[in-house]
């Protein structure tokens, strides 16, 4: 059986990734750093619908913690086949006069460093068998390019770019690295938002509806199965229609 290890799977986008694929049958590696309730609830749905999964709490953003995490994983379930880099720190925006180097290294800590980290606690077993699969989580503010909020675009948009080299470089090894990007798609942290912000949203957004953390689930299982298997160095909006490429 194939393991996928989906960081930020307590809730949220992460969650529905992880619950999807263990429908299409990965076995599941939940990590979070701190929602025990809610990585055990991820685990609870994911038996439910007849898939394995198990908890593994590790900081992604911290260097130290990635060698015992990636360690307790293969140990629970096997060495990891697939790598869903979801996990994602506070957002929201800030005017560029009150923005920090640290607000920066911050979000650079999510979205550049931890990938880099986990895929080289991982390569050298990937290389062995010269098989692996990376899926970044991006997002659409790279072509919409949102107001204050450069920290974040500035983060994803790196992202995308180590996307596109470690395809290069991979590739001939049997490993793909790919992007999904999604438009808004609320989670949990959504609740509360303005209706009128809503509406005015929808009108940019040529499917009229806002995303579902489904449409983007789905679409990672796409690219996680046999059928992805000559595509690699792609980033795949899932926002409705409101960017082009």
């Amino acid at each position: 059986m194939r393991v996928a290890l989906v960081t930020g799977a307590s809730r949220g986008l992460g969650a529905a990734i992880a619950v999807e694929l263990a429908r299409s049958g990965w076995v599941i590696a939940v990590n979070y750093a701190h929602d025990d309730v809610g990585a055990m609830h991820t685990v609870e749905t994911i038996t439910t619908v007849g898939g394995k999964a198990a908890q593994v709490k590790f900081d992604v953003t911290d260097p130290k913690a990635i060698g015992p995490g990636i360690a307790a994983i293969v140990a629970q379930l096997g060495p990891i086949d697939l790598l869903v880099n979801n996990a994602t720190g506070p957002q929201g925006a800030v005017p560029i006069m009150e923005q920090t180097w640290d607000l920066y290294e911050r979000h650079l800590g999510f979205f550049v460093q931890a990938p880099l980290l986990l895929l080289q606690a991982v390569l050298p077993n990937w290389r062995t068998r010269k098989s692996g699969r990376v899926i970044n989580i991006g997002s659409e503010v790279i072509d919409v390019g949102s107001p204050m909020d450069g920290h974040y675009v500035a983060a994803k948009a790196a992202m995308l770019g180590l996307t596109r080299s470690w395809a290069s470089e991979l590739g001939p090894e049997g490993i793909t690295v790919n992007m999904v990007s999604p438009g808004w798609t609320p989670v949990e942290r959504h609740a509360g938002v303005d209706p009128i912000e809503l509406a005015s949203h929808l009108t940019r957004v040529p499917l009229a509806r806002m995303g579902l953390p489904a449409d983007v689930a789905a679409m990672v299982v796409f690219l996680a199965s046999d059928a992805a298997s000559y595509t690699t160095g792609q980033n795949f909006a899932v926002n409705g229609g409101r960017t082009y490429r």
